[in-house]
């Protein structure tokens, strides 16, 4: 495979539909597209002007395929940074497959999952992280991912990375300076002035890390799992929850043998909601092993709204704090949320005699009707509040790609040994080392580092025709 032979692929998603997008990409699209298009005014399509569209057919030999649209892109004006064509073509999958066949016995090959991304990386239309925006704003599926994917695609998080390697890059030179001229022990880089810089690139780095926590429950969801004792209403809180009748609802304990998924966007933000087997001792095999996937669902939960019955809890109240208790132990970095059902048959004194008794183990309360569907926006609002969506609004740049991720930590790690020589006065030679290897970290974010295996990994992940 090589990046310099022209491509082509299907734009737009497979199947039948009124309309598809075929895209050819490289130095020889236009004589390709121009070989097989038939303009009905005549024109040639190879001297028209870039971003122009012209209607005509797709001939093959005498054969017409179909009537379409071209969509010119010379030059580098395009989105590869290469001569692009775009045909737009009816839908039918026939259509579709025989206009590609056709252009690849003309001399174009299929393109690689992500190739288009990557020919657009490799001409500097984008750097590496803006390209791997483009496939979190394809896979955005909430208001709250596609902003971030949105703010990364125009630079935000890579103008930030850039600025502090330049910073970092000057002084790196100055220290570089210095080595040559080691016999005369002289002083380029200024040292309080490189450890303003230094302070500053830890505090900035830190708080890109500590993003990560808020986009990665952004771009992924935030797990939360239903659990409590059976015929307590886990099912018809999710039904609740979900404004549809997702869950099996029934008087009979242990309905739910096997745990329920489903997915609600609340204000931008997505919820992962895990009806799961209610839990109680039992000899029912079936049942034994919806309990275990129960507890194996809290596992990978961030978020556990433990579900009791109100009457019952009002009668066995300090046996269900000590449950509580055991949760909270076992799972302590797990937000632990306690949900009352049934809070119509508790006067106003019981329920705050629960909540003065959750108190003591300081552990949060929501009172709901899961069947009257009452408190349920109340309970909706509370799992929002777990997210620190002030980062959203501020228009802050949020760190989601757990690659971006894991090289900010070592160029924090560079930085405080960096900082660290600083402090003690260490040689220029070792603290350069260290610099350089803050500077690497920097560059594989944005693609300033990269080699085969990167970007392999990185655009294997794309569709094919993006």
């Amino acid at each position: 495979m090589t990046y310099q032979d022209t491509i082509v692929a299907l734009a737009t998603p497979s199947g039948a539909g009124a309309i598809a997008v075929i895209r050819i990409s490289g130095n020889q699209a236009l004589a390709i597209a121009a070989s097989v298009f038939q303009s009905v005014s005549g024109k040639n399509l190879e001297k028209q002007k870039t971003h122009t569209v012209h209607l005509g057919h797709i001939m093959d030999g005498t054969k017409i395929l179909d009537q379409v649209l071209v969509t010119l892109f010379k030059g580098s004006n395009s989105y590869t940074g290469e001569p692009t064509v775009e045909i737009s073509c009816h839908g039918s999958a026939f259509i579709q497959q025989q206009i590609i066949q056709l252009l690849l016995r003309k001399g174009c090959r299929i393109a690689q999952a992500g190739e288009f991304t990557l020919r657009a990386f490799l001409n500097g239309k984008l750097d590496l992280s803006q390209a791997e925006a483009v496939a979190d704003l394809i896979a955005s599926d909430n208001e709250a991912s596609h902003q971030i994917a949105m703010q990364q695609m125009r630079g935000g998080f890579s103008n930030e990375i850039a600025q502090l390697r330049t910073e970092l890059l000057n002084f790196a030179s100055l220290i570089e300076l210095e080595l040559d001229f080691a016999e005369e022990d002289v002083e380029f880089a200024d040292r309080s002035q490189f450890s303003d810089l230094v302070n500053r690139i830890e505090l900035v780095l830190k708080r890109l890390i500590d993003s990560f926590a808020v986009g990665n429950v952004i771009k992924n969801g935030i797990p939360v799992a239903i659990v409590g004792e059976p015929n307590v209403g886990k099912s018809t809180l999710l039904n609740a929850l979900l404004n549809e009748e997702r869950a099996i609802v029934s008087d009979i304990a242990g309905t739910t043998r096997d745990t329920i998924e489903d997915e609600l966007v609340i204000n931008g933000i997505g919820f992962r909601f895990i009806d799961t087997a209610g839990i109680r001792e039992t000899k029912d095999v079936v049942e034994s092993i919806g309990i275990q996937k129960t507890f194996e669902k809290i596992e990978q939960a961030q978020v556990v709204l433990y579900l009791f019955e109100s009457v019952k809890f009002q009668v066995s109240g300090p046996e269900y704090i000590n449950e509580i208790e055991k949760v909270k132990n076992k799972y302590p970095l797990k937000t632990l949320l306690v949900v009352i059902n049934k809070v119509d048959l508790l006067s106003e004194i019981e329920i705050s005699n629960i909540r003065n008794l959750l108190e003591t183990i300081n552990v949060p309360l929501e009172t709901i009707s899961a069947k009257e569907k009452t408190g349920i926006e109340r309970l909706k609002n509370t799992l929002l509040s777990f997210v620190n969506t002030g980062v959203l609004r501020n228009n802050e740049t949020i760190v989601t790609n757990s690659r971006h991720y894991d090289s900010l930590l070592k160029a924090l790690e560079a930085i405080q040994k960096v900082q660290w020589g600083l402090q003690s006065g260490l040689s220029a030679d070792l603290m350069a080392l260290d610099i350089k290897e803050a500077l690497f970290e920097f560059g594989t974010i944005t693609g300033q580092v990269t080699n085969d295996e990167l970007l392999g990994n990185i655009f294997a992940n794309f569709c094919i025709g993006k």
